[in-house]
């Protein structure tokens, strides 16, 4: 559960426009009425978002023709090709498609990842000298290169003809190659090319591979087997599920509980993930921290290896090393993050948190900023100091301040910083740690409003206590995959209470309960992260419950199961709700008094699908 909110959000939305999706796609007013507050205004729309099937030709891509014809150019010509890429789930797996594509059309590439302790994020110089001393003739960049002008200028100058596949922000300048980037007439100020400009890496290496089997004489759709891949990097780096990638995700998921790849196998398996159970949470809170804990804590190219490999007992060995890596690495976050919540208390009057130390592990500090934002609700940078007086760390915002253009007004203070709105790294001196920390304070207590700095729990739809059963749970599960710009709905249950509340988990640091409703209507939940004692209010008076619906499948049986989000005290007087009038007000006066509530209709026939992910770093080193 999350800690009380001080504020509600429920945003307004045209009530006729909820009802013509309810009628015409045959699913209940809440459902319609989340689609409509999500910006459906017509059937077709909402529809094929529902569908989920959408798939643009890759040869609309920018700059895709002019690699593929580079690319092809370089496998006729037997040339040496190597693919670099980046050590995040995005970046392994984009490496993974890439060097597998190229094996496939009869190349034997050789591929290379960057070190998040010795070179950092990206193509340094350093790595094109290694590739070029390694005869290299065509050098691929994945999820990198964007902004890497002077290194491929290198490359070119060392003979290597250059292809940039990329999904990261640019700088002014572009590289002097061919470049394949979704989003780069709209970068430039025009309108987007391609129908999907918010591909991830591996989202636009697929592409990039579709268009290549076909400009190779094969089967564009050969590609389609490394669905599994694209979904898993799609989840990860929390591109919006919208568009093509929600087709990714979806149908990778179906590829992914029927990988054929032994490293895919294997992970599964050390993460206690049922194939037949696969869901984008099993993405994003299984398989990609075991991924991303080989590029955080020792070498990413261990993770590539896993999903590289065809040997399957090869890849149950590395399957176990990285999930020895990911409890090493939780190990290292706790033990940060008790020493950093520790040095936040200071500063919780500030609009900006600041905390640095010795011997903190850099691989994990984003994620330790990332739990500091959570707790302390302002912008969060944790850094990481060395024995030689520098020090390298992570920054994670809130959606109201722009945390890229704060280490800009503070850049004096830094050595180098990269990143977006949400995330960025910076590195710097010890002694520049404290300037930067009142400057990043002082610019984004200009920026944030004080309500900027509170809680909001948003509510996608109000629902009355009788609803919540197997038929709602079933149509809010064709709205997944659940992930960045397709949340998880949120429903408020006002005036219920809790019953039967008991302790779940080896220290009963859950709960779970019986939810009453005004109207008499019963549903079972739990509350995870939140003991019994912390729902106790709830028993005692009526509070407004937020909360998400799910289908839960628990030995062979399927039920409608409540996740507890927050509650609030129910105060009297009149509540206002913008956009909710009629038949709400009807059902909910009908709830109050008792009287039975009909049935909502049938559900949409839609494939199921899987709660809700991580961080994302779009750009720079974070």
């Amino acid at each position: 559960m999350l800690s009380k909110p001080t504020r509600w959000s429920c945003g307004p939305y045209e009530v006729g426009v909820a009802e013509l999706l309810a009628s015409g796609l045959g699913i209940s007013r809440p459902v319609g009425a989340i689609l409509a507050r999500r910006g459906f205004t017509t059937v077709d729309e909402a529809l094929r978002f529902l569908q989920a099937d959408e798939r643009h030709d890759p040869l609309t891509l920018p700059g895709i023709a002019a690699a593929c014809e580079l690319i092809v150019a370089h496998l006729r010509r037997g040339s040496r090709i190597a693919v670099f890429g980046d050590y995040d789930v995005d970046g392994v797996c984009s490496t993974t498609i890439m060097v597998r594509t190229l094996r496939s059309l009869g190349a034997d590439p050789v591929w290379e990842l960057p070190s998040r302790f010795d070179e950092g994020y990206g193509l340094s110089t350093a790595a094109v000298e290694r590739l070029a001393a390694r005869g290299v003739g065509l050098l691929v960049t994945v999820d990198c290169g964007i902004s890497a002008v002077e290194q491929v200028a290198a490359a070119r100058a060392a003979g290597l003809d250059v292809v940039v596949s990329d999904h990261h922000l640019p700088g002014e300048r572009l590289p002097d190659c061919v470049v394949v980037h979704p989003a780069l007439p709209a970068l430039a100020g025009g309108e987007p090319v391609y129908g999907c400009p918010e591909l991830c890496a591996a989202g636009v290496v697929l592409k990039l591979c579709e268009a290549l089997h076909g400009a190779a004489g094969g089967d564009p759709r050969a590609v389609d087997e490394h669905l599994d891949l694209a979904a898993l990097a799609t989840v990860c780096d929390l591109v919006p599920l919208r568009g093509e990638n929600r087709r990714i995700v979806r149908e990778g998921l179906v590829a992914i509980a029927r990988t054929q790849k032994p490293g895919l196998r294997a992970l599964m398996s050390v993460a206690a993930v049922e194939p037949a159970e696969l869901t984008e949470h099993s993405l994003g809170f299984r398989l990609g921290p075991r991924i991303n804990a080989a590029g955080r804590m020792r070498r990413a190219d261990a993770a590539l290896e896993l999903l590289l490999t065809e040997d399957a007992a090869r890849a149950a060995e590395v399957a176990r090393e990285l999930d020895l890596l990911n409890g090493d690495r939780r190990q290292a976050e706790t033990s940060i993050l008790f020493a950093a919540e520790a040095a936040c208390a200071p500063q919780a009057g500030q609009a900006a948190i600041v905390v640095a130390g010795e011997n903190w592990h850099p691989g994990v500090v984003g994620i330790v900023a990332s739990r500091l934002v959570e707790r302390w609700r302002r912008p969060c940078v944790v850094i990481a100091l060395d024995e030689d007086g520098s020090g390298r760390g992570s920054g994670r915002s809130i959606s109201p301040y722009d945390l890229h253009d704060g280490l800009a007004a503070c850049a004096t203070h830094l050595t180098r910083f990269g990143g977006h709105r949400m995330a960025a790294g910076v590195e710097l001196t010890a002694d520049a740690v404290e300037p930067f920390r009142r400057a990043l304070a002082a610019h984004a207590g200009a920026s944030l409003a004080p309500e900027d700095l509170i809680p909001v729990e948003r509510v996608d739809a109000i629902v009355p206590g009788g609803l919540l059963g197997l038929g709602l749970a079933e149509e809010l599960e064709s709205l997944r995959p659940f992930g960045m710009g397709n949340p998880q709905p949120t429903l408020l249950v006002p005036a219920a209470r809790f019953q039967n509340v008991t302790g779940m988990g080896e220290d009963k640091e859950h709960a779970r309960f019986t939810l009453l409703t005004a109207g008499g209507a019963r549903s079972r939940g739990v509350a995870f992260g939140s003991p019994p004692k912390a729902l106790a209010p709830a028993a005692d008076e009526n509070h407004d419950i937020a909360l998400r619906l799910e289908r839960n499948r628990w030995k062979g049986v399927v039920e409608p199961r409540t996740i507890l989000r927050a509650l609030c005290p129910t105060r009297a007087g009149e509540l206002t709700v913008l956009g909710e009038e009629g038949t709400f007000w009807e059902r909910l006066r009908d709830e109050l008094a008792g009287a039975p509530i009909a049935a909502p209709p049938t559900p949409i026939a839609a494939p199921p699908a899987p709660p809700e992910p991580v961080d994302r770093r779009r750009e720079g080193f974070a």
